[in-house]
């Protein structure tokens, strides 16, 4: 009864709230109970648990009473893996190495030892500040593990390294356990990933879930506008839902949202929308509104509490640095900061750099050596080629190979015409100018190891944006949409779009957009995904368009 029923108790809400309800053909299966989209699993038995009773009792728990009980259970949790940690580390027979070498002889009577209730106490708190400030307790965090696993486990390695710390610097009373420490940490970061997995799965259940998402309202319309409903789309723990949009005072715009995204109404209508507490966010995707029209739904939008959004169309690349700055008390939107602009990402890449450089050609030294007598002999000549490149901020280099192709090879006049937008010049498969040992190390990216040399001088990292001729760049800087954008950070030796087999006579928008991705998105994590990915196509022979 309970199935037949549920579709009546949604067709009852909606009427109350003034929405419309519509059930596709197959919402319901032969034996009369709502069936999910996906596999046909029966929809009360997809949500479990917690959905039903969510139902049930009518449970839509705000935010706020979310982050109360994730904020209790955490400090729960925290406490008491902390007592485990030093309980582990002061139990006689728990540690048998600790008890081997009979380190427990010193260890104070129970009366004592509540004296470290108050390091305990402090640990607790210490802990749920760097959590709260790594942002654990905002809605993303809720509906995302990964994000949510990331902040436990580096707020709890900054607890152990800054107690670690105090232990080495201070004389507390009573003194901090540096073998506790380590015990909390694991006990913390392990206690704290289960109950929030379990939390995960609660508040990720639809009926939960949907009362969490913050509902967006999208005044007028364009293709980002439609990347972000695909997205939110594709994301089954989105943070927001789209409920509609409304078209802009006089718009002549001709795009139209998906079937997916219903008309609201007109835009006359949009306070009262926000007077039902219809949206949380309005984003405003029509940027022809003139100044007083945008100022006008700003203040609306403040007004009935509602948050106010702008699509930046005009800034339709590197949009990760992109800041809302103030010049002499005038607010400046504009791109001003990437990863790599930040001074210490550059010290910590460029220190890697150096490193990965002089073990790299110590390692590859027999290599170069080897593969130069192979080349010498089938064509005799120099070992190493040399050839003009762009770095960061179009600066010129020498790029430094091992030859794999027959002297003269190269055309002296780079002014040749472009075959289907490609130079003629480029290596093509099975090209009779590469060397027959030239075929072997292009496979396997041997011919590139004489670049550790470029990196180890600063011309070049060892992960980045492949660098281009001059002449290839003069050719394509006006053709393809955001070419220079790449030329914001060094080149390296493999990228992002060559891992993904976008390199040789490949697609140079898709070797572009990966590249401006890496700019984007660079971490430490990115650089050592790419190595690894790297290494593994050069043992395996796995590279794809490697000719």
């Amino acid at each position: 009864m309970e199935f037949r029923l549920f579709p009546l108790k949604i067709r009852d809400y909606c009427q109350e709230t003034g929405q419309k309800a519509a059930f596709a053909p197959q919402a319901l299966g032969s034996n009369g109970q709502p069936v999910s989209a996906f596999g046909g699993m029966p929809l009360l038995d997809k949500l479990g648990f917690f959905a039903s009773a969510a139902r049930k009792f009518h449970l839509r728990p705000s935010i706020e009473f979310v982050i109360a009980i994730a904020f209790l259970g955490d400090a729960l949790v925290v406490l008491g893996t902390l007592c485990l940690g030093y309980w582990i580390r002061f139990y006689p027979g728990l540690v048998p190495l600790a008890q081997k070498h009979d380190i427990y002889a010193a260890v104070p009577k129970m009366s004592a030892s509540l004296n470290h209730l108050s390091l305990l106490f402090m640990g607790t708190i210490f802990l749920l500040g760097s959590f709260a400030y790594l942002r654990l307790y905002s809605r993303d965090c809720f509906m995302r593990f990964f994000r949510t696993a990331k902040v436990i486990f580096l707020g709890s390695y900054f607890w152990m390294v800054v107690y670690l710390a105090f232990s080495l610097i201070l004389e507390s009373q009573p003194s901090i356990s540096r073998l506790a420490v380590v015990f909390s940490f694991v006990c913390v970061s392990g206690a704290m990933l289960l109950w929030r997995s379990v939390f995960y799965n609660v508040v990720c259940c639809e009926t939960l879930a949907a009362n969490l998402r913050q509902k967006v309202l999208f005044v007028g319309w364009g293709k980002e506008a439609e990347q972000f409903a695909r997205e939110i789309r594709r994301d089954r723990n989105r943070p927001c839902d789209i409920i509609g949009y409304l078209p802009p005072p006089q718009s002549h715009s001709t795009i139209q949202p998906p079937t997916g995204v219903p008309l609201l109404g007109e835009y006359h209508q949009l306070q009262a929308l926000l007077e039902q507490r219809r949206a949380d966010i309005v984003i405003l995707a029509d940027l022809n509104l003139n100044m007083g029209e945008i100022t006008k739904l700003s203040n609306l939008c403040e007004m009935e509490f509602a948050q106010f959004k702008v699509i930046p169309s005009y800034f339709q690349i590197l949009a990760s640095g992109l800041r809302l700055e103030t010049i002499n008390g005038v607010p400046v939107l504009g791109v001003s900061e990437l990863p790599l602009d930040i001074f210490f990402n550059r010290v910590f890449k460029r220190t890697v750099d150096i490193v990965g450089a002089i073990v790299g050609l110590i390692i590859s030294a027999p290599l170069i050596a080897i593969f130069g007598a192979l080349v010498c002999r089938e064509s005799p000549g120099p070992i190493f080629y040399r050839q003009n490149r762009l770095s960061r901020s179009g600066r010129a280099f020498k790029m430094l190979k091992i030859r794999s192709m027959r002297i003269g090879s190269e055309p002296q006049d780079h002014a040749q015409p472009a075959a289907l937008g490609k130079p003629l010049w480029w290596v093509k498969e099975n090209d009779p100018r590469v060397l027959k040992i030239g075929a072997f190390m292009r496979k396997w990216n041997i011919d590139e190891i004489p670049q550790f040399w470029n990196v180890l001088k600063g011309e070049m990292s060892l992960v980045g944006p492949r660098p281009e001729q001059p002449e290839t760049i003069s050719i394509f800087e006006h053709k393809v949409p955001h070419y220079h954008a790449r030329h914001t950070c060094l080149p390296g030796i493999t990228g992002w779009a060559q891992v993904n087999g976008w390199r040789g006579d490949t697609s140079l928008e898709e070797r572009i957009r990966h590249d401006i991705w890496y700019v984007e998105n660079w971490r430490l994590g990115v650089d050592l995904r790419i190595m690894i990915l790297t290494l593994g196509d050069c043992f395996l022979g796995t590279q794809r368009n490697a000719y």
